[in-house]
């Protein structure tokens, strides 16, 4: 991860513990003035967009904790993959300089986190359920057990990235997203907060 991501490993302490391991980490970064992707941003009339699929990470600890229901193995691999070793958009984060309005991180769950963007924007969204992009095996679970459309929906760790542009960058957006492999899905819209 370290050399995928360009990262410096700097300084290290270790401490005897009789209780569970425990790591912290604290990382450092930089951007360019002005071209940091904030919550506040958003308005009404921008697309609300995420990338990848949402709710495979929340469906992957559930199938670790042994309370999902039978499913084919390749399924269960790919959702617990997904839970323990998240992919970060990175490259599609630094595309969206520029093109974004607001954005956020997917870890605390899809409506969660759509929901710190509204707040911090003054505004509200409307996400259709039909929209929201779901791994095969994602698919194949809430067939079996529709009330997983919850866990999907309010899951967290995915870290996608759920952010607003206004329509008339969405081709920009879909370009950019073509670039740097990654998938792109439109999932609803910004509104005024009433």
């Amino acid at each position: 991860d370290l050399k995928a991501f360009d990262v410096a490993l700097l300084g290290g302490d270790t401490a005897a513990s009789q209780g569970a391991m425990s790591v912290t980490v604290t990382a450092f970064g930089e951007v360019p003035k002005g071209s940091a992707l904030l919550r506040g941003g958003a308005r009404a009339a921008d697309l609300l967009c995420v990338t990848g699929t949402i709710g495979d990470a929340a469906l992957g600890l559930r199938v670790l904790e042994g309370r999902a229901l039978p499913m084919a193995q390749d399924h269960a691999e790919a959702l617990t993959d997904r839970y323990l070793l998240p992919q970060p958009r990175m490259a599609m984060g630094l595309a969206l300089r520029g093109l974004a309005t607001a954005a956020a991180d997917v870890s605390d769950g899809l409506v969660a986190d759509v929901g710190h963007i509204c707040a911090a924007s003054g505004v509200a969204a409307v996400i259709p359920w039909s929209a929201v992009p779901r791994s095969f095996a994602a698919q194949r679970a809430i067939m079996d057990d529709p009330a997983l459309r919850q866990l999907v929906l309010g899951g967290g760790d995915d870290y996608e990235i759920v952010f607003t542009v206004p329509p008339d960058r969405r081709t920009a957006v879909q370009t950019e997203a073509a670039r740097v492999g990654t998938e792109v899905s439109v999932i609803g819209r910004i509104v005024p907060p009433s």
